[in-house]
């Protein structure tokens, strides 16, 4: 879905950022492996989906039927594909905090029961978890979550597409691309640009180009909600910023207004991010989510921007050498990557000997005369200040803090691992990187268990003693500016 922030160029990179981090090959592999062999709730574990429903007791409640029929659609949902879809705020790429999203509903008696997804408040948002639970208008609401009513604007049954492996295919014709421009046509004209009092007519095709909107797919769309909803009237459309369309009918004639009319849903009203990525060449099918490479294959194929191995990085065969010495430390074990830094004049390398990030180009008594110079306070040798860099302030710190806020917790220690090996304790930023992740976690766990402080009413977020909570005025950065601090 795309961004409520990020527009033009910056929102492909941002989100050729959230599909290379947000949902990790690793994940996607393992929850596939578990959906096909039918262990639904081992797909969900994977894709760190937390499942609120007890089958038993909702064939206790609503009947056995009800319960097969809620059984049916947890087996068809593919978490990750579901967790690859949901709305996300581009300015961090992260998931759009404190929604409740209905995936299916159920009619029961006058009322309809829906299948929801709901993401964390931005509060207990660490680890990037989502949830899945029904929702009875007819019953109490319960639960730690702020916001559990379905949100009609970020709904996805209308969508199956988005979250279903056995509708996956239909992800082309739903999210396709928009017809080509009219070049003659003035990008200022039609009542985007109309700053008039008071509706006035125009037609879809007058609304500018170039913002992602997926205006060819608007008519159809419109019907889709109209024939779910039993509704026989216009449907507005949210374009952000407080603008809003109003499509009068399947002729595509749009007026200003609609503030009463039902919503035509976010995931309907712009292009789909991948297809953008894949036509701008910013993205390759192999980054893809292959169910969603596979319904996007006939819309091209982008040739994205090669990945550099970066000047510092390279691959070389154990028991190679380097120009600038003798490869001492070798024979004490297997090199599986080398890092080249400029020491006394020379090209020096690093490298793991051992589970140990160690200076190849150095033998062990130079290395100890070093060290013992720099406790009386001498100048680091540079392979020293590199190994001592990699443990504190690593080049990978931005990658493994990203991981991390995307609750790739695998991802982020293996990358570590690779830097500094498998038995070193990181120090400094590194560290604090791994501290907050895990309080992090911690505090999510204690939203789902409901012991967690709540926050006032309209207030997403909670001040707190941690420093990244507060800003320079001693604020919650999320905190209205005069809101009351909550102790």
């Amino acid at each position: 879905m795309r961004s409520l922030i990020a527009d033009g160029p910056d929102r492909l990179l941002s989100w050729r950022r959230v599909r290379e981090f947000a949902v990790p090959a690793l994940m996607i592999d393992t929850a596939t492996a578990r959906r096909e062999a039918g262990d639904w709730a081992g797909a969900c574990a994977a894709a760190h989906v937390d499942v609120d429903l007890d089958l038993r007791a909702i064939a206790s409640r609503y009947g056995r039927e009800f319960a097969a029929a809620v059984r049916g659609d947890l087996r068809r949902i593919a978490p990750d594909l579901l967790r690859w879809h949901l709305p996300r705020t581009l300015s961090d790429g992260l998931l759009r905090p404190g929604l409740s999203m209905s995936l299916v509903r159920y009619s029961v008696g006058e009322h309809d029961v829906h299948l929801v997804v709901r993401t964390a408040p931005s509060w207990a948002s660490a680890g990037q978890r989502i949830s899945l639970g029904l929702w009875d208008p007819g019953l109490p609401e319960i639960g730690p979550h702020p916001r559990p009513r379905p949100d009609r604007r970020f709904r996805l049954d209308l969508h199956p597409h988005l979250w279903a492996a056995d509708r996956a295919s239909e992800l082309l014709e739903r999210c396709g691309a928009p017809a080509p421009a009219d070049p003659s046509r003035s990008p200022t004209s039609g009542p985007m640009a109309d700053s008039g009092d008071g509706p006035r007519p125009g037609r879809i095709d007058d609304v500018p180009d170039g913002r992602g909107y997926a205006v060819h797919r608007w008519p159809a769309e419109a019907a889709i909600l109209r024939e779910a909803d039993g509704y026989g009237g216009a449907v507005a459309v949210r374009l952000g910023n407080g603008r809003r369309l109003l499509l009068t009918g399947d002729d595509g004639v749009v007026v200003r207004g609609g503030n009463g009319a039902p919503v035509l849903p976010h995931a309907a009203t712009w292009v789909l991010p991948d297809l953008e990525l894949l036509q701008a060449g910013m993205i390759t099918t192999d980054l893809l989510h292959p169910l969603v490479a596979s319904a996007l294959a006939a819309a091209g194929s982008g040739r994205g921007p090669e990945t550099p191995n970066g000047s510092l990085v390279a691959s070389v065969p154990s028991g190679g050498r380097a120009p600038g010495g003798p490869a001492a430390g070798l024979e004490s074990g297997f090199v599986s990557r080398v890092r080249l830094v400029e020491c006394c004049g020379a090209v020096h390398r690093l490298g793991l000997v051992g589970g140990r990030l160690t200076p190849l180009d150095h033998d062990a008594e130079e290395l100890r005369r070093e060290e013992l110079l720099t406790v009386f306070g001498g100048p680091p040798l540079p392979c020293l200040r590199a190994v001592h860099s990699a443990t504190r302030q690593p080049e990978c710190l931005d990658e493994v803090r990203t991981r991390l806020d995307h609750g790739d917790q695998a991802g982020a220690t293996s990358v570590i691992v690779d830097l500094l090996g498998p038995g070193i304790e990181p120090e400094g930023a590194l560290r604090e990187a791994l501290t907050e992740a895990a309080e992090g976690r911690i505090e999510h766990g204690l939203y789902r268990a409901g012991l967690a402080a709540t926050a006032p009413f309209g207030i997403t977020g909670l001040a707190g003693p941690r420093k990244d909570r507060a800003g320079r005025r001693g604020r919650h950065h999320r905190l209205p500016k005069r809101a009351a601090v909550v102790r």
